[in-house]
């Protein structure tokens, strides 16, 4: 096993903020039951928060950043795990106050870990990660409270962010009629190709002037926008229908009213993937092996390298990323 290994690290003092890719040893690494040699890693909202220093995710420095990971597991003190199994993380703590995924090797307790499904690669689950899991949950979510792909249209806000690409890519895969909505008019091909069958413009969905009920339009919706567009989203719900709401790129403020719930039974649901039980975790990785395992993977991924991570930790707050982007640490 390797002494010294890369690392992607945030650092701060005082007014002086950095990041750079850095050579760390295991002894640098946070507790844990379990080593893993990281083959990849992913890019989310949340890494990107991690990476400035406002972002109000990291607390303590000097920090490794990374929701997510999925590698190879080197040593073990957990009896589950062994040498040589291929392994998942994504969520709890990692990356948030305990050193993650944008490292070549990373130690967690052996209750965050999912062992890697059949039918799925590593470099997959990472394609899916955070994004594909939160995707997963607001389908099961959605499904759960009633929706199947006769009772008509199902929305998808924000559709070619990570968990936007994903949810319309799944529920093209489940056979649902898909409605997508961005704002980025040079990517509705994007969009078609992936399984929607028809894209709007985010001002098509969300208009400046929201009623407090609208038209029947969506029996179902994947919104990880919210604010503004979550509202105009509830008004424009069928008799029933859910949202599964899991996000707050649109803002945190949600300009409704009751109406919505009281005069058409809408459903909110709120999807949090980050402290997702482990038993319905295991079961939303083996759905997204089977049943909810998009054809086109492929097209929905970038891969990078470590040296790339900054500008890409850039991008995905300014809005520009596409789809998921893969971080390749294997070298």
């Amino acid at each position: 096993m390797s002494k010294e290994f890369s690392a992607l690290v945030v650092n701060k003092a005082g007014e002086e903020f950095s990041i750079n890719i850095e050579s760390l040893s295991l002894d640098d690494l946070s507790d844990g039951d379990v080593t893993i040699r990281v083959h990849y890693s992913s890019v989310n909202y949340k890494d990107g928060l991690a990476s400035i220093p406002n972002g109000n995710i990291v607390h303590n420095y000097p920090f490794v950043p990374g929701i997510d990971l999925a590698g190879i597991v080197t040593t073990s003190n957990d009896s589950r795990y062994k040498a040589g199994d291929k392994v998942i993380v994504t969520s709890y703590e990692l990356g948030v106050s305990h050193y993650g995924g944008y490292s070549e090797y990373a130690r967690v307790p052996g209750d965050w870990i999912i062992p890697l499904p059949d039918h799925l690669t590593l470099k997959e689950a990472m394609i899916l990660g955070t994004a594909g899991l939160t995707a997963a949950l607001s389908i099961h979510q959605l499904e759960k409270n009633g929706l199947t792909p006769d009772k008509g249209p199902v929305l998808v806000t924000g559709a070619t962010g990570g968990v936007g690409s994903m949810a319309v890519s799944m529920l093209a895969e489940r056979n649902y009629h898909v409605t997508a909505s961005t704002g980025k008019a040079s990517e509705y091909d994007y969009l078609k190709k992936l399984g929607a069958n028809e894209v709007l413009s985010r001002e098509e969905v969300a208009p400046e002037n929201i009623r407090p009920i609208g038209k029947k339009r969506w029996s179902g919706a994947i919104d990880p926008v919210g604010g503004k567009t979550l509202a105009a989203v509830l008004s424009n719900m069928k008799y029933g229908g859910s949202v599964a709401v899991s996000g707050l790129t649109g803002g945190v403020e949600v300009p409704t009213t009751v109406f919505p719930f009281i005069l058409r039974g809408v459903n909110l649901l709120g999807i949090d993937s980050a402290y997702c039980p482990r038993d319905l975790r295991i079961t939303l990785w083996k759905r997204m092996a089977t049943d909810l395992k998009p054809e086109g993977l492929e097209a929905i991924k970038n891969e990078i390298s470590l040296n790339e991570l900054p500008k890409a930790l850039s991008d995905i707050l300014q809005g520009k990323a596409k789809g998921r982007t893969v971080v390749d640490l294997l070298g």
